[in-house]
């Protein structure tokens, strides 16, 4: 098995991809690897809230519709759409100052899409991490979750196989998540933690968990999230709370 690891600084933070392969030499997993970094540059040029050219940027100032948008910024907007109908508005990037901004959905998305070039190309065993929202394929994988509190101790651990996580907290920019109900920063969980098949809802969804903390029961009950689990620590006393087919294993 041929193994390649990659880092990809692109929007604004680093991409980590770990890719095998049993068919491909680590010269072709390279190239596989950079066709997905030209992906990911496109993701920045089109997504992106700070490029001032961006479709994204265009919709926000009115110079786009989003009817005339190219088809990667319809599909995110889509996406976007579902992922605020499944969490009842608790994710909603148009209730943000500027407009619409896609930002806690595109990451996960774009991991995932990531991922699946690499297994088309011939890549057996694919991690691709997104500042946290990672795409997986094979496995298993181990991945923990740390303690928001004490970023050196692992609270839970998850083994998937062919799965998209995402986790949410204030682990890097602090209290950051607004809540698009109030308005203001949200104050529902400390962390929260989505596993399921599809990466923009993992990544829109564990957001969500953060504006609503246990109040997230109303939406995750539903029959269209019975693949997803649900991994959240509370905000004000020291215990956690989880939902769905995979309540993770402790080491």
């Amino acid at each position: 098995m041929n193994r390649v690891e990659r880092e990809i600084a692109v929007w604004g933070t680093e991409i980590y991809i770990d890719a095998s392969s049993s068919k491909l030499d680590t010269a072709e997993i390279n190239r596989v690897i950079a066709g997905v970094e030209a992906f990911l540059f496109d993701v920045d040029e089109e997504l992106s809230t700070f490029k001032e050219n961006s479709s994204v940027s265009r919709i926000r100032t009115g110079k786009l519709k989003i009817d005339d948008a190219p088809d990667m910024v319809k599909e995110v907007w889509r996406g976007c759409l579902k992922a605020r109908e499944l969490s009842f508005g608790s994710f909603d990037p148009w209730a943000v100052e500027g407009g619409f901004d896609p930002s806690g959905y595109v990451k996960g998305w774009a991991a995932e899409k990531a991922a699946n070039m690499l297994v088309n190309a011939g890549c057996e065993l694919v991690q691709v991490n997104a500042a946290g929202d990672i795409a997986l394929r094979g496995g298993p994988w181990k991945i923990g979750v740390v303690n928001p509190d004490n970023k050196s101790e692992i609270v839970q651990v998850f083994e998937l196989t062919d799965e998209n996580i995402a986790t949410s907290g204030n682990y890097e920019k602090g209290a950051h998540i607004k809540d698009p109900h109030t308005g203001i920063i949200a104050i529902g969980a400390k962390s929260g933690t989505v596993i399921g098949p599809d990466g923009g809802i993992t990544d829109a969804l564990a957001t969500a968990l953060m504006v609503d903390g246990d109040e997230a029961a109303q939406w995750i009950g539903n029959p269209e999230l019975s693949e997803y689990t649900f991994w959240a620590i509370n905000r004000h006393t020291n215990t956690a709370w989880s939902h769905g087919p995979n309540l993770g294993i402790n080491e």
